[in-house]
C-alpha cells in the first residue's frame, strides 16, 4: 500500500506523486481535452471555438508567479490558443505539433531543462511520447484508457473543468508554495 499525502482538502496523492510534483520546474499543458473539454464548436466562418476554464488560467498564473515555467504543446493550430496563451503569459507555445516528442525535445533544448524537470498533462495517445518521459505525467479522467494507465496521476476534475488547476495546486503544495500563493489574496499584498 502506497503512502499518501493530502495535497488538497479532498485529494490524496501518493508520496511518489508528491515527490515528482516537487521537482517540476516546467509544467506543460495539452489543449484539447485538457485546457478545454475536448468538444469543438465551429463558427460560421469555420473557425473552431474553444471554451477555457478561468480557474485553470489562475492556476497557471500562480505557477508562473511561484517561478515555475509553463508551456503548451498542441497538435492543433488555433488563433484562439495563441490568444489564450498570450493572455496567460505562456511564452512557450508549440502548435501544430503532430509529433509532440519533437516539440518536447525543442522545448527542453530551449529551456535547458531535463525531461524529469517537467510535468505534462495530456489526454490521448498522441501525448504518450511526452507522458512517457516527463517527470510528472498526468491525465484527466476523461482521457483515453491507454493514457490513464501510463501516468503517475489522474486528476479528479475533467479536462476543461478544473483539471489543469488541480495539477497547478498539487505542484504548488508539493513545493511548499501554495500558502504564499494564497496569501496575496487573503492579505491583498502579493507575496510571490
Amino acid at each position: 500500500m502506497a503512502l499518501t499525502n493530502t495535497i488538497t482538502a479532498t485529494i490524496s496523492v501518493s508520496s511518489e506523486v508528491t515527490t515528482r510534483a516537487a521537482r517540476v520546474r516546467l509544467m506543460i499543458f495539452d489543449v484539447d481535452g485538457v485546457l478545454t473539454d475536448g468538444g469543438m464548436l465551429f463558427g460560421a466562418d469555420g473557425e473552431a471555438l474553444k471554451r477555457f476554464n478561468v480557474h485553470d488560467g489562475l492556476g497557471i498564473k500562480l505557477l508562473q508567479q511561484a517561478g515555475i515555467a509553463t508551456a503548451i504543446i498542441s497538435a492543433r493550430t488555433s488563433a484562439i490558443v495563441s490568444r489564450r496563451a498570450s493572455d496567460l503569459g505562456i511564452t512557450h507555445v508549440y502548435q501544430g505539433a503532430h509529433n509532440k516528442n519533437l516539440a518536447f525535445a525543442e522545448l527542453l533544448t530551449h529551456t535547458s531543462l531535463r525531461a524529469e524537470d517537467c510535468g505534462f498533462i495530456g489526454d490521448d495517445i498522441i501525448d504518450l511520447p511526452i507522458l512517457s518521459r516527463a517527470g510528472l505525467a498526468v491525465s484527466v479522467p476523461n482521457g483515453h484508457p491507454e493514457v490513464k494507465s501510463r501516468v503517475h496521476y489522474v486528476t479528479q476534475a475533467s479536462g476543461g473543468h478544473g483539471a489543469a488547476r488541480e495539477v497547478c495546486d498539487l505542484i504548488l503544495r508539493a513545493q511548499g508554495k501554495y500558502e504564499a500563493a494564497l496569501a496575496q489574496y487573503l492579505t491583498g499584498v502579493p507575496s510571490l
